[in-house]
């Protein structure tokens, strides 16, 4: 795997300004076939990148971190959109009930660990998922906060190559396509959710304010420890 890893730089050159079905397409059919999975939230943004992937392969892996804390309306959410979408390989991936009783038996750590919290609820499990494959797609951008400006569409972790088709889109963009394609919203959306995570965790967010800045908004916190600065 250290070989592909170093396949970042190349991969950037050759298509870090691609369109993102140009991205897919290749990582999807020629660079990793059968060794790539799409991770999602089934959050606020979801759709776009689903329905792209689905346009290419409906069974490519879709890895979804059920925490055991998210909102209802994000499950049924997932629900409806792996249906509409024609999903064929959903994998629902979370904390072991072992876990949960050991790290957070009353369901409070989100209150005042809430990095221990996304550990275990989140990070760990997904290490776990992503053996066996080299690498993942992620659909972050680089409008959704200050920490993401420089986003490459190609990155590398210590063990797999990430990959962020949507990176440069804009908020208007994912509404055009969204538009376009006529694809279900997430129903927090309306509600003034643009960033949704663990319910414990997401608040509203105000006009003008970054689109994650609903995220442990009491907390000096911006990422739950899946994502860390790009290696390349």
């Amino acid at each position: 795997m250290t070989r592909s890893l170093d396949l970042v730089p190349h991969l950037q050159r050759r298509l870090g300004f691609a369109p993102p079905a140009q991205v897919l397409s290749a990582a999807l059919r020629e660079l990793f076939p059968k060794r790539i999975a799409v991770v999602s939230s089934f959050g606020a943004e979801s759709a776009v990148l689903l329905h792209m992937v689905a346009a290419i392969d409906p069974a490519t892996p879709v890895l979804f971190i059920d925490t055991g804390r998210h909102f209802d309306e994000t499950l049924a959410y997932r629900d409806r959109l792996a249906s509409h979408l024609g999903l064929a390989d959903l994998r629902n991936i979370g904390p072991t009930a072992d876990e949960v009783a050991r790290l957070d038996a009353d369901r409070s750590r989100a209150t005042w660990d809430p990095d221990g919290c996304c550990a275990f609820r989140k990070v760990a499990p997904l290490e776990r998922a992503l053996q066996g494959f080299d690498a993942w797609i992620t659909g972050r951008k680089r409008f959704q906060a200050a920490t993401r400006l420089d986003l490459p569409v190609f990155e590398r972790d210590a063990t797999h190559i990430k990959i962020n088709p949507l990176a440069s889109w804009s908020a208007a963009d994912i509404a055009g396509y969204v538009a376009t394609h006529q694809l279900p919203p997430h129903p927090l959306v309306a509600q003034g959710f643009s960033s949704i995570g663990c319910a414990p965790c997401t608040s509203i967010v105000q006009p003008g304010e970054d689109p994650r800045a609903g995220r442990w908004r009491a907390f000096d916190k911006v990422e739950c420890g899946i994502h860390l600065p790009p290696q390349r």
